[in-house]
């Protein structure tokens, strides 16, 4: 199952004390993070939206509790606000969009 995961950060850092350590100890690890989940091939493409303080990638999972644990994994996980979608397959939405237009041909007088 596809997930479209985004996320964008809560507040922003002020002082120069409070960013460094933000960096080094949350943002840099998430991203190394994210770099080995894509090699993974659990994230199946993302990024960061050009000029932001955001993420945005699709997931592979089996549950949306294994989604849960991979943000939760996370460094950033509690200083960003997360989205998560479930992805419905094209291929799916098709076959139940031709079930319901065959419903509709049958029920008319």
């Amino acid at each position: 199952m596809q997930y479209l995961v985004s996320a964008a950060e809560k507040a922003g850092y002020t002082f120069p004390e409070e960013t460094l350590p933000a960096l080094e100890n949350r943002v840099l690890p998430a991203f190394e993070t994210l770099i080995r989940l894509e090699a993974q091939k659990k994230i199946l493409a993302g990024g960061i939206p050009v000029g932001e303080r955001a993420l945005v990638f699709i997931v592979e999972a089996a549950s949306h509790d294994e989604v849960d644990r991979l943000l939760r994994s996370l460094p950033v996980w509690s200083a960003l606000k997360w989205n998560v979608a479930a992805l419905q397959t094209f291929e799916g939405r098709a076959a139940q969009e031709r079930e319901f237009a065959q419903r509709l041909r049958q029920s008319r007088p």
